[in-house]
């Protein structure tokens, strides 16, 4: 990964193989550390500079989606988690595209198991990761 310069608060990281996390809200950085401390969570990184985007339509155009984090799971998945506040038809939107390009990547197999999730307040983010890490 290239190097890059921020003036964003960042957290060290030892389950990812980024060395530090970027955060760009203090709910990111609660994150991170309800990853570093979680059993289920093998490794995760933040979506920052990794080229990771789902396409979806919003007001008759194509957009880009930049969801927050790649986690990998006890249970071999991959989830993908977009942190949120309000939910909003443009989010609904973004989830529906996220939902799709899942079953897709899942169906056509090769990729490992993938899952996606949206926390819309930091007590969900333990109940998402669990969710993923037993089904």
């Amino acid at each position: 990964m290239r190097t890059w310069f921020t003036t964003k608060p960042n957290f060290a990281a030892v389950k990812s193989h980024i060395s530090h996390l970027v955060g760009d809200s203090a709910w990111e950085g609660h994150a991170a550390n309800l990853f570093e401390s979680s059993s289920s969570v093998v490794s995760y990184a933040k979506n920052d500079h990794l080229g990771f985007e789902v396409y979806y339509m919003w007001g008759g155009s194509r957009r880009r989606y930049v969801p927050d984090f790649l986690v990998e799971l006890i249970n071999g998945r991959t989830l993908i988690l977009e942190i949120k506040g309000q939910d909003s038809p443009q989010k609904r939107a973004k989830k529906d595209a996220l939902d799709q390009w899942v079953a897709a990547v899942n169906q056509a197999g090769g990729f490992g198991q993938w899952c996606g999730d949206i926390a819309f307040a930091p007590h969900q983010l333990q109940d998402i990761i669990e969710k993923h890490a037993v089904s």
